[in-house]
This record gives C-alpha cells, structure tokens and sequence, in this order.
C-alpha cells in the first residue's frame, strides 16, 4: 500500500515542509520522535501521512507533550500498518478515560439502572458503524488540534466526511494553514 508522509516544522512564523519515510516507525514514540527531529525551539510539528485515498490523519507534536492525533476513518486506518499505530493509541486514550473517575464509576455501578442502561449502550454500540476491532467507522481524534493555525475543528470533519479524498483533503489543510504551496512542492 502506498503512503505519503510530510513533516511540517513552523519556523518564525512559516512552514518548512519535507516528505519523509516511515518505514523505522513502529511505534506513536517512533512517530513523535521523528516529528521532534524537525522542530526549532519547541515549536509544533505537524506529520501528514494519507494513504493511497483510504484515508488520512495529522498527527501534532508541541515539544515534549503528547502527541495530538486526527484521523479522517479509524476503520480505514486500522487496517493498515501505520494507522493501526495511531488508532491503537487512540483507542487506549478513550478506554484510559473511561475510568479516570473511579467514583462516579462505583456510583453508576451502585444505580439500580446502570445494569439496564450498559445493556441499551451494548445494543446502541452493536447497531453502530465499527471495523476491525471495533474501530469506529468515520473521524477519531482530536479534530481540534489545528484550531491555533485557522482551521476550525468543523471544517476538520467536514474534510473527513463521507465521500471526501483524503489527498486533497490534506491539499485543503495546508491550504488553510498557510503552507498549500510547499506541501504540493514535496508531493
């Protein structure tokens, strides 16, 4: 399967875009540290990787933090190598966060409704639209991450709707974030 990657590094106020190989990455950490590679005084790093039209995800990287990540399909990227890492790590965050509040976990257990309402949620989850796994059909991630740079968190999803082409949905990225031009130079 075909894969297009691009690191985009802000420097002074623009973008220094490269394309770049994934074949050493294995892992989130293989990925964020290739980003941290391309980035000047602890400014965000972006990486781009579509795969052949199947989808595509961006991946944020500011410093030492967490990565930040969006993907435009999660049932699409699961099944490949390099979005199953980004999936996979996704999928961990929302099972993380799932019981971060022990307590109102114990009191929804203690409800006298909680038996009934875990079965509804069961059939609501089996009714919907799931890959591999269980991935969530559609977006999955952060499609805030790009806010700072002029690209609304809607407008991230609505790039990842259904019938969108991943290629020019990245195309349309840069475009709004100021580096359309040197992206479509490494293309």
């Amino acid at each position: 399967m075909a894969y297009f990657a691009a690191v985009l590094a802000r420097t002074d106020g623009a973008w220094d875009v490269s394309e770049t190989e994934l074949d050493n990455v294995e892992t989130l950490a293989d990925l964020a540290d290739l980003a941290r590679e391309a980035a000047q005084d602890d400014e965000s790093v972006l990486v781009f990787i579509e795969q052949e039209d199947a989808w595509f995800a961006v991946l944020r990287v500011d410093g030492e933090e967490d990565p930040r990540i969006f993907v435009s399909d999660g049932a699409a990227a699961a099944r490949s190598s390099y979005g199953s890492i980004l999936t996979d790590e996704l999928l961990d965050r929302v099972g993380d966060a799932d019981f971060d509040d022990l307590d109102s976990l114990v009191t929804d257990l203690d409800d006298e409704d909680a038996d009934q309402n875990a079965e509804d949620d069961d059939e609501d989850e089996a009714a919907g639209a799931t890959g591999p796994g269980g991935v969530p059909v559609g977006p999955l991630g952060d499609p805030e991450l790009l806010i700072e740079f002029g690209l609304p968190a809607e407008g991230l999803l609505d790039l990842s709707g259904e019938g969108a082409m991943p290629g020019d949905a990245l195309s349309e990225i840069a475009d709004a974030i100021g580096c359309g031009e040197v992206l479509e130079a490494v293309r």
